[in-house]
């Protein structure tokens, strides 16, 4: 870390945080977002982020005030159907004339991100840099290998935030969970959800034993159902047919504020590594997540009162063998190995079982967050 010394930054009255990716990503940076909420509590507090940021926090509680749409561009975020145009330098041009005091960079190592943020004008920048990026006038090192969550409440410490809660949490609303049971009703029987997709085809569990488990659940009388988008729809329908008992497929049935509420109706959620899984953890349910080893690092929570990681150790390409530890993630420049296999597969069907059981029937207590609650640091 270099730059000024840390603390408090006086009158600031706005801040800008970059942080455009997708669901699990927002959530990992809560805690930091609400960091900052506590230490400055008058600040309008303004999200760059991407189009379903924008549609998902409106008028819903949260540390955030407001988001600005970044416009799509290389290492920030990408385009998304039906987006109308814009430029980055008229989005530029605009967030300068916000007056922002402190811009905070929690996007990433920050090669391309940094830049932007430098660009806003603001009395102060600080966050993230890896070793291909530009400074801001307070950074950290990014380095991969680290908690997410943690190294937000680092990012953030540069201008004196500090932590309130280790917990991702954004609570379902009454209009979530109505939504969610006019779609599904409400359980009948302890409800378990499913969700057998992820964007990234390594840290997919292999669907025949998404099915084995809901046949599982069946027979201990549960009632299961699968979710998923609509990219997730023959997954979702693998699964379905693979199954030897009736489950309830809800692909593309919810708006992401009524998959919220399903969750929360839910007893447990099993899921690969992916958004749902942090968004069923952030409202308060019981999750059994399959991580592979290098993601069990970054984004699996460290609390076991109401989850369950389980974890592939898989570090060689099923396919050509490589060592995928150190450049599992640099293949998507196009270096390293390029192939796709599970390295979850291993995992067994036991395990989840198992796990399933003793958050649901094993009883004892099941903290909801470390910290404090929403009430006290959201708006």
């Amino acid at each position: 870390m270099t730059g000024p010394p840390q603390g408090l930054v006086p009158d600031v009255s706005r801040i800008a945080v970059l942080r455009a990716n997708a669901l699990g990503d927002f959530l990992f940076v809560l805690p930091a977002l609400e960091a900052l909420r506590a230490a400055y509590p008058s600040a309008e507090m303004v999200l760059l982020g991407a189009p379903w940021h924008a549609r998902w926090l409106t008028g819903r509680p949260s540390p955030v005030d407001r988001v600005l749409v970044v416009p799509p561009a290389e290492g920030v975020r990408a385009a998304v159907d039906a987006e109308p145009p814009a430029t980055m330098d008229g989005f530029v041009s605009a967030a300068r004339g916000e007056g922002f005091d402190l811009a905070l960079q929690l996007h990433g190592g920050g090669r391309h991100s940094n830049p932007l943020v430098s660009a806003l004008g603001a009395r102060l920048t600080a966050g993230l840099r890896a070793t291909d990026a530009p400074p801001l006038d307070r950074w950290i090192r990014y380095v991969f290998y680290q908690p997410e969550v943690i190294r937000y409440l680092e990012a953030v410490a540069l201008v004196g935030a500090v932590p309130v809660t280790l917990t991702p949490t954004l609570p379902a609303t009454d209009g979530d969970r109505a939504e969610a049971r006019a779609v599904a009703g409400l359980p009948v029987r302890p409800r378990v959800a499913l969700h057998p997709g992820v964007t990234d085809s390594r840290r997919r569990w292999p669907t025949h034993r998404f099915a084995a488990v809901a046949d599982a659940l069946a027979a201990m009388g549960f009632e299961v159902v699968l979710t998923g988008t609509g990219e997730e729809r023959a997954l979702v329908e693998q699964v379905c047919a693979a199954a030897h008992t009736p489950v309830r497929p809800l692909v593309d049935a919810l708006s992401l504020g009524g998959l919220a509420g399903l969750y929360a109706d839910c007893a447990v959620v099993v899921a690969n590594d992916t958004g749902p899984l942090h968004l069923a953890a952030a409202v308060g349910t019981p999750t059994v997540g399959i991580f592979w080893i290098g993601n069990m690092i970054t984004v699996a929570t460290p609390l076991r009162g109401r989850h369950r990681a389980l974890t592939s150790w898989t570090i060689h390409c099923p396919v050509c063998g490589e060592d995928c530890t150190r450049d599992l993630y640099a293949c998507r420049a196009g270096d390293g190995c390029a192939h796709r296999d599970s390295f979850v597969a291993d995992v067994p069907v036991a395990e989840v079982l198992e796990a399933v059981e003793d958050l649901t029937r094993s009883g004892g207590a099941q903290p909801y967050r470390l910290g404090k609650e929403p009430a006290d640091v959201v708006r």
